[in-house]
């Protein structure tokens, strides 16, 4: 992923688009964890499964208009991506 095709206020549009979703995945309805929870009892992967990230549709970071973006649990977001290399930068996923 190439952070510098991501405007520089792309934290705040992400936590709008989060919060207008209530923390919900988009996808599976999800209720995902809000920066400031801190669940006791969970290890670090299970928090990630309730990690709520930012989906581009149409998979170019540059383009943050609200009907481009998701708000997807980490689970999804994996499966949208899962076919497409999106902004994945060549040689990203290589492993030699």
């Amino acid at each position: 992923m190439s952070r510098n095709r991501y405007p520089s206020n792309w934290k705040q549009i992400a936590t709008a688009v989060k919060n207008s979703s209530d923390w919900r995945c988009s996808r599976c309805d999800r209720p995902c964890l809000r920066p400031d929870e801190k669940p006791v009892g969970l290890s670090l992967s299970q928090r990630r499964v309730y990690n709520l990230q930012v989906h581009h549709y149409n998979f170019d970071p540059e383009d943050n208009r609200p009907e481009n973006l998701a708000p997807l649990c980490s689970s999804c977001h994996l499966y949208y991506h899962r076919f497409r290399r999106g902004n994945i930068s060549p040689g990203q996923l290589s492993l030699f």
